[in-house]
């Protein structure tokens, strides 16, 4: 109720305002203002609010607001000066009453219908004011000429209020876009590390089932020997078991946020590494470096692995992030090369050592310590390589003066229309 009544407000307060922005084309009180425009707008944008009560109040206010200001500026007597004014609440009441029965707001997305519906209503509302002043004799006979003034400032105000109603629904659009968008690149981001966790379990699974087969032919070897042991051997088998259905359930589960239906199950290549560069320059930014990022893509195709792809390039280009010390450059570039659409992440750090190069892709190498000394982990490239072999690719260090990881990938990997998990 509150919020209601603080809409209300607003109108009142800005058709007042505005319809003192005026010119009195035919002498008298007659005039021609912004205040129409305003309250159309008003209606509009305000589409919880009755038209005909919003009038009502409008038009009564309008004409006690105008004889206030008489009275207290222009000293005038206050019967005189409502007899000048009355008449533009007749204004007010017919455009409200008009725009309810033509049923305006159902063609706001058709800006010019609405335009034109509320130039006709401010027309015929000119005309019922005109028509009252003449019964109070406050206006002269109506002619051709004021026919077409009132056509044109009809047509010039309700233009405009339609005009000004549809670029703020414009910019409207726009912010719930951005908004829309980021958070589709959050979605993005967290799938592309729930690939990478579905993609370890998967590992798992198989060596679970390759496990539960030897601990099975164990307690059959022990059996047939007559062992004690054999009882014990048969409770692994058992317990490896029950942890890889488990797995199973929780794999299924992954792929199905995974594979969800509300995002695109296909992205451009391009797009896709503008993501990992905003990601990635957002991720600069948080850790206090200064990083110029440049990318290059020179592949106009779509591809349905886009987390696959997410999250390779994240892992090589954060890693190029952490091994800058202050400041840098990082470049991602791609292209088609024969079968192939190849990817280059190249940085200016201070570079791998020749002699490890062929190391890099081992499971506890890195470069990288903490501010205590701990190193990393070393798993970041394992699993980048992982990933790019599961997709029949391979993974390269170049023997360049800079930092230079190259992934190619054949393009039919790409294109297809399942991802491998």
């Amino acid at each position: 109720m509150r919020d209601r009544l603080l809409l209300f407000l607003i109108i009142l307060l800005a058709t007042a305002f505005f319809g003192e922005m005026k010119v009195n084309p035919f002498g008298g009180s007659f005039r021609f203002s912004l205040g129409i425009a305003a309250f159309f707008f008003c209606l509009l944008w305000f589409q919880s609010l009755p038209v005909l009560l919003t009038g009502l109040l409008t038009g009564t206010f309008i004409c006690g607001f105008r004889v206030g200001l008489d009275v207290l500026f222009s000293h005038s007597a206050p019967l005189e000066s409502l007899q000048a004014h009355l008449p533009s609440a007749f204004y007010y009441f017919s455009f409200s009453l008009l725009l309810h029965f033509s049923r305006a707001r159902r063609y706001l997305e058709f800006p010019l219908v609405l335009g034109l519906i509320g130039a006709s209503v401010d027309f015929a509302s000119n005309m019922v004011e005109l028509v009252v002043r003449r019964f109070f004799g406050d206006f002269p006979d109506i002619t051709w000429q004021s026919i077409v003034m009132l056509l044109f400032f009809g047509i010039l105000r309700s233009f405009f209020a339609v005009g000004l109603y549809n670029n703020f629904m414009i910019r409207q659009v726009r912010a719930v876009g951005e908004v829309r968008q980021q958070e589709l690149e959050k979605l993005r981001m967290i799938n592309t590390e729930l690939y990478g966790e579905a993609f370890y379990l998967r590992k798992s699974m198989t060596h679970l089932e390759e496990i539960t087969r030897e601990s099975y032919q164990l307690y059959t070897r022990l059996l047939l020997s007559e062992n004690s042991e054999s009882s014990k051997a048969l409770r692994i088998a058992e317990h490896v078991h029950e942890v890889k259905k488990d797995s199973q359930r929780l794999l299924a589960g992954l792929s199905k946020i995974i594979h969800q239906e509300e995002l695109d199950s296909r992205l451009a290549i391009g797009d896709l590494c503008q993501h990992v560069v905003r990601a990635n320059q957002k991720y600069a930014e948080m850790i206090g470096k200064q990083i110029e990022f440049e990318l290059t893509c020179e592949v106009n195709l779509y591809t349905s692995q886009m987390y696959e792809l997410l999250s390779v390039l994240n892992n090589l280009v954060a890693n190029a992030v952490e091994a800058i010390t202050h400041s840098g450059w990082i470049g991602l570039s791609v292209e088609l090369k024969q079968q192939n659409i190849v990817f280059h992440v190249v940085d200016n750090g201070p570079g791998i050592p020749r002699d490890e190069r062929e190391w890099v892709f081992e499971p506890g190498y890195t470069t990288k310590y903490d501010q205590h000394g701990n190193a990393s982990t070393g798993i970041g490239l394992t699993h980048a390589r992982g990933i790019v072999h599961s997709l029949q690719g391979s993974v390269s260090v170049r023997n360049d003066q800079l930092t230079h990881f190259e992934v190619a990938i054949p393009t039919d990997q790409l294109l297809r229309k399942e991802g491998v998990l």
